[in-house]
């Protein structure tokens, strides 16, 4: 018999003496305590918890417990050694918040995404605790850095609105920066998800302020940059056509009046572009002047060029997949592939959460194998702008053409959200390479609902480059066909305009649109100073509305209370000059694209007092365009202008319209009566 059972029976022996005792007697409160009487036996209770048997029982408890204990540790030993069937999370663990990592606040965020070109290795062998602690985390984890109050989420299962912007994509734009940890191969979110950002427009514009009159004699100089971006009318005329009015601060009007092309004519000089001037009376005040500067570039010949150094940075992000994001951007640069021939390159670069190069630099005679490549390509992840900016640029430095065209071709929704994303840490980066290496830069804007126009705006001003927006296939066609030689050849930079007006002439002024392109006076003369470019063939108009001298244009005529310690200008003796008749002179200073030291052109301007009937029909339409712009950006100079005038104006410059791009001006025009 062994030790256990031994015991056991002694147990029962003293079980059994205790319920005979009890039969004959009931023990005193001492022998329940333990305490013997002189007149009866110890109780049954008393014989069980002292001598003997309170260590049997002991003894037999603490058996039990060490056995349920190895029992315990042996199972979960097994468990942990033989893992958990896929997909099945571990019983037990529990759901807790990730601790934040100890970064320092200057320390810039992390992206770890794997695309779909370039996928993540699954582990065959993952360690056992790396396997539980996928398990136990549902396989996907968030981590939000930024603000120190805010605690990081992980979201178990898809994708969470973690920063409350209204935005639950893990691409989308965020007001804080996101790192995400991914354990197994990625797939982007479908497309029913990435869409869930429509609801929440989260475009985006830089603000404007409507340029308003000077006094000539406080400021008898206006400065400014050119500007050949188109974008704005085109971006513009898809909010209209889907029938919403545009945001105010979406409404360029210098991009709505170089959409179009007008008739100016050719340089004859050596100067790459002419420069004309016409003045007749302002359509929405006949008492005010309007003048209407135009400059029109030199045309430039496929067999006078060397040949095109041409890099596509692509965005192929999760942001771009929807129908008139990527889809639309792979047709409208094979429509570009179409014009290239032996003498020009192409390398395609893409970027999402991380960049990489598709196509090595080929031949622009190789056109199957651009194709293929465009036609690889497909939408996921987060969007790292920063990094493909660099490569792009690496790429277009390694297959550099001297005397030929090189150029980056970003298209892009501008929606960046990881890597360098704060515009100025971008635009310091694209300046440094237009600067230093020669390299200039096209964006093409593609999209809606997470548009960021501000940033495509600014990287095209700061990379010596122009902007367009593809709405459409037709839009494409016009920037990459028909007018490519004015998207991709430079013929002049840093081009700016000074205008200096004659006070015997003029009481005030105000320049219509360049809001975002106001240059100090200084600036002017100074070759260090950044400015706009002129491509092949373009067209650039600059409107001015003028008051006449003798007209008031403020609450006492000036706007300002008269000086107390100098004499009025009004009293100043005008110079030579001021007798001339001349309304203004108009200079310009511009630099070769290669130069480095600019040149000056000056053109004095008279007014000869035309009506706005005799004016051209050029004059006509561009005021037309200017009075659009104004209205949609409710201006109280228009305030009195009706849309049927705008309209019946508009009709009366269509003249001679190549591309019918002025009727489908004013067939817009009847989508917002």
């Amino acid at each position: 018999m062994g030790t256990h059972d031994h015991d056991d029976k002694q147990i029962r022996d003293i079980f059994r003496e205790a319920r005979e005792q009890e039969e004959t007697s009931i023990p005193p409160f001492d022998d329940v305590m333990g305490h013997e009487s002189s007149t009866a036996k110890p109780s049954w209770f008393a014989r069980i918890w002292t001598g003997p048997g309170l260590k049997l029982a002991m003894g037999s408890v603490a058996t039990v417990l060490i056995v349920a204990w190895a029992a315990s540790v042996f199972t979960e030993q097994n468990r942990v050694d033989m893992g958990t069937p896929e997909g099945e999370a571990l019983i037990g663990v529990p759901e807790v918040e990730l601790a934040k990592p100890d970064l320092p606040e200057t320390a810039p965020p992390e992206s770890i995404v794997v695309e779909k070109y370039t996928p993540s290795p699954v582990p065959a062998e993952p360690e056992p605790v790396e396997r539980r602690e996928m398990k136990a985390q549902n396989m996907e984890r968030e981590l939000f850095l930024g603000d120190p109050g805010v605690a990081h989420k992980r979201t178990k299962t898809g994708l969470q609105d973690a920063d409350g912007d209204g935005n639950p994509n893990i691409h989308g734009s965020r007001s804080r920066d996101v790192k995400t940890i991914i354990f197994k191969k990625y797939s982007p979110p479908p497309e029913s998800v990435i869409e869930r950002r429509g609801d929440f427009n989260t475009e985006s514009y830089a603000p404007i302020s409507e340029n308003d009159f000077k006094g000539v004699l406080d400021h008898p100089l206006s400065t400014f940059s050119i500007d050949v971006d188109t974008a704005s009318y085109s971006n513009v005329r898809r909010y209209l056509n889907s029938g919403n009015m545009p945001p105010p601060d979406a409404v360029r009007i210098e991009e709505l009046l170089n959409y179009f092309t007008y008739n100016d004519p050719a340089p004859r000089g050596s100067d790459p572009f002419s420069v004309n001037v016409e003045i007749a009376d302002a359509p929405w005040n006949t008492r005010h002047r309007l003048a209407r500067i135009g400059l029109q570039g030199r045309e430039i010949r496929r067999g006078e060029l060397e040949g095109c150094n041409l890099v596509f940075l692509l965005d192929v992000s999760g942001s771009m997949n929807t129908p008139n994001k990527l889809p639309l951007l792979k047709k409208a640069m094979g429509l570009l592939v179409d014009q290239l021939g032996r003498n020009d390159t192409v390398s395609i670069v893409v970027y999402a959460g991380a960049s990489g190069l598709v196509l090595e630099p080929t031949s622009g005679n190789d056109k199957a194998s651009i194709r293929e490549a465009l036609e690889r390509l497909s939408a996921g992840g987060g969007t790292n702008g920063g990094a493909g900016l660099r490569l792009a640029y690496d790429m277009a430095k390694r297959s550099f053409l001297r005397g030929g065209v090189n150029r980056v071709i970003l298209a892009t929704d501008g929606d960046f959200n990881l890597g360098t994303t704060g515009k100025g840490e971008l635009l310091d980066l694209i300046e440094r390479y237009a600067k230093q290496d020669n390299i200039s830069l096209t964006a093409l804007g593609f999209g809606m609902g997470n548009y960021k126009d501000d940033m495509l705006e600014h990287l095209a001003d700061k990379a010596n480059g122009n902007y367009a927006y593809i709405d459409s296939l037709a839009e494409a066609r016009k920037v990459l066909v028909e007018q490519v030689g004015g998207t991709l050849v430079t013929i002049a930079k840093d081009v700016k305009i000074q205008v200096e007006f004659n006070p015997a002439e003029v009481a005030a002024y105000r320049l219509i649109g360049y809001e975002n392109r106001l240059l100090a006076k200084e600036d002017f003369n100074d070759d260090t100073k950044d400015a706009g470019e002129i491509g092949a063939g373009h067209s650039v108009t600059a409107l001015y509305e003028i008051v006449p001298a003798g007209l008031e244009y403020g609450a006492d005529g000036s706007g300002v209370d008269p000086l107390k310690y100098q004499k009025d200008r009004a009293e100043l003796k005008p110079g030579r000059a001021a007798g001339s008749g001349e309304l203004f002179t108009v200079k310009l200073r511009y630099k070769e694209p290669e130069g480095s030291t600019s040149k000056l052109i000056e053109v004095p301007v008279t007014d000869s007092g035309s009506g706005l009937r005799a004016a051209s029909g050029d004059f006509r339409f561009a005021s037309a365009v200017a009075a659009f712009g104004m209205k949609l950006r409710h201006s109280e100079h228009v305030a009195d202008m009706g849309w049927n005038e705008i309209r019946n104006l508009a009709e009366s410059g269509r003249d001679d319209d190549p591309g019918r791009y002025r009727a489908e001006f004013i067939e817009l025009l009847g989508r917002v009566r």
